[in-house]
């Protein structure tokens, strides 16, 4: 299944990240050992199948990496694309710095140990990804100010997807969302398929640097509805 998702070239590459995974990760608490079996399946080709919405030659910020995915495994399928992983503690930071140089990354791969909000005005990128970081009303915070006007937060999430997205319309309002796209990645190659959401700008040639969300947040006002409550998020599929 590999071969689907990753160049020829690559595989090579990809065996040795998983291998390094299965040992250096387990041993340095990066991957739990009962997550070795389904590796390939659960973390490898799971994170893979995300280049399926990703621009070709854009640069890539991973934020909350952890032990590379989804940031390092998307760089491995797709060479003509720049990833920037972000990662606050330094075991992590040092692993993947490892991972970096043994696969010979280096010129594609940057890793930053800082947590999101530390970039916020400093850098932005085509598209922020991220996995199971937070809930979508902070990752909005966190993703959505390093994300330039003509890119988008690509966040990989769980099949609950559409009723994250219905609870925080009006977060999405408040920092200027377009409406959010939500899809289905990896079916006949993944056991269980990959739900990825994607996050834009409503109104690109209005963002502010760095931008900055409008009015209270919804989460501070006690018994507050959402003002499109009855609204769910769709999912669309994207060729």
């Amino acid at each position: 299944m590999a071969r689907g998702v990753f160049p020829s070239g690559r595989l090579e590459l990809v065996e040795r990240y998983a291998g390094l995974l299965a040992g250096a990760g387990v041993e340095r608490g990066l991957i739990g050992p009962r997550e070795v079996p389904r590796l390939w399946d659960r973390h490898v080709l799971n994170s893979a199948v995300l280049s399926e919405w990703v621009p070709p030659q854009v640069e890539v910020c991973d934020i909350g990496s952890g032990a590379g995915l989804p940031g390092l495994v998307l760089a491995l399928a797709r060479p003509d694309v720049r990833v920037t992983l972000v990662e606050p503690l330094l075991r992590r930071t040092t692993f993947l710095e490892e991972v970096v140089s043994d696969l010979g990354l280096g010129d594609q791969v940057e890793v930053v140990r800082a947590r999101a909000e530390e970039l916020h005005g400093q850098r932005r990128f085509d598209v922020v990804t991220s996995r199971a970081v937070a809930p979508l009303e902070r990752l909005l915070g966190w993703s959505m100010p390093l994300v330039s006007p003509s890119g988008a937060l690509v966040a990989m999430k769980g099949s609950s997807v559409a009723e994250e997205v219905d609870r925080t319309r009006d977060e999405l309002e408040a920092w200027g969302c377009a409406d959010p796209e939500i899809g289905r990645l990896g079916d006949g190659v993944l056991d269980e398929a990959t739900w990825v959401l994607r996050v834009a700008w409503a109104d690109p040639a209005s963002v502010s640097w760095p931008p900055q969300r409008t009015g209270a947040s919804p989460a501070a006002r006690p018994g507050r509805k959402s003002r499109r409550g009855g609204r769910r998020g769709r999912p669309r599929g994207r060729s």
